[in-house]
């Protein structure tokens, strides 16, 4: 049986001159098990405060948003790359004192995490994988070309920006979505205004840019999670645009006890399958705590 609504602190901390915004659920239980969130792109903390209204009165939730993305807040200069997200994410967990938790990776979560565990195996007790790709099999064709672009390809800037207007944004919410209406509208249309704010539209050029620098480390990732084997727990959108449902099952191939579970939605699974996925969550938190 699940927990009642939390309560959540909605807070800023600094991290290296980068004011870093996150939402943390306040457990009955102040020795309960912590999950960290990792949002993905285009949005921010706010994709899991449903997730955290109905598991964080029973486990310590935290939900940070990255440089570049919702109430963050970045000082002028700010390198946007997907090392310097794990640099500041990496630097938040330390100020936080959270050193051994279970890391929930979604998207542009699964490159910051990934980097994060390489650095510190011993804080990884156990993953949840929610369409966060870390093989080429999961990589659709649109997901290549996009990847392939560089600031020097003709075209690339308005390929890239085509994503980051209200019909990109609102696409990646529906598109593979058997039912839209079980989209609530507000997930894309604050994703929408947060990409609006000045510099975030550079920002997000940026690390579509670099996303080429993930693909290159497929092959570490696939090592340490063959090295470390973290009990894991896999929740997929199998009608993804960008990361296919082969990307979910190759995990199995170096996590051969992992859990798939996949589900008849897109990109944003847990908006329309959260009565689905929050047991599994929890049952999958009462099991690690319990090793």
């Amino acid at each position: 049986m699940l927990a009642s609504p939390a309560r959540t602190l909605h807070r800023h901390l600094d991290v290296d001159g980068v004011r870093v915004f996150y939402r943390e659920s306040l457990p009955d239980d102040p020795d309960a098990p912590a999950l960290l969130l990792l949002h993905g792109f285009p949005s921010a903390s706010h994709q899991f405060r449903r997730l955290i209204d109905v598991l964080g009165g029973r486990y310590r939730l935290i939900a940070p948003d990255y440089p570049g993305f919702g109430h963050t807040e970045t000082p002028e200069g700010f390198t946007h790359s997907f090392d310097r997200l794990a640099d500041v994410t990496e630097g938040f967990l330390q100020r936080l004192g959270l050193d051994r938790f279970v890391m929930y990776v979604f998207d542009f979560g699964a490159p910051v995490g990934f980097r994060i565990a390489e650095r510190h195996p011993d804080w990884i007790a156990g993953l949840v994988v929610q369409n966060g790709n870390a093989y080429e099999d999961g990589l659709s064709d649109a997901a290549r070309d996009l990847i392939a672009l560089t600031p020097e390809t003709p075209g690339a800037e308005n390929a890239v920006r085509d994503l980051l207007t209200l019909a990109g944004t609102r696409g990646q919410y529906e598109t593979g979505v058997p039912d839209p209406e079980l989209i609530a509208p507000e997930g894309w249309t604050l994703d929408q205004h947060f990409l609006d704010l000045p510099g975030r539209k550079e920002a997000q050029s940026a690390l579509l840019f670099d996303y080429r620098s993930n693909v290159e480390r497929y092959d570490r990732w696939q090592a340490w999670l063959r090295k470390h084997t973290p009990p894991t727990l896999i929740v997929w959108g199998r009608h993804d645009p960008f990361f296919a449902e082969a990307g979910a099952r190759a995990y199995l191939r170096d996590l051969p006890d992992a859990e798939p579970h996949l589900f008849d939605t897109g990109h944003f699974a847990l908006e329309t399958h959260l009565p689905e996925i929050a047991p599994l969550i929890a049952d999958f938190l009462d099991r690690v705590s319990r090793r």
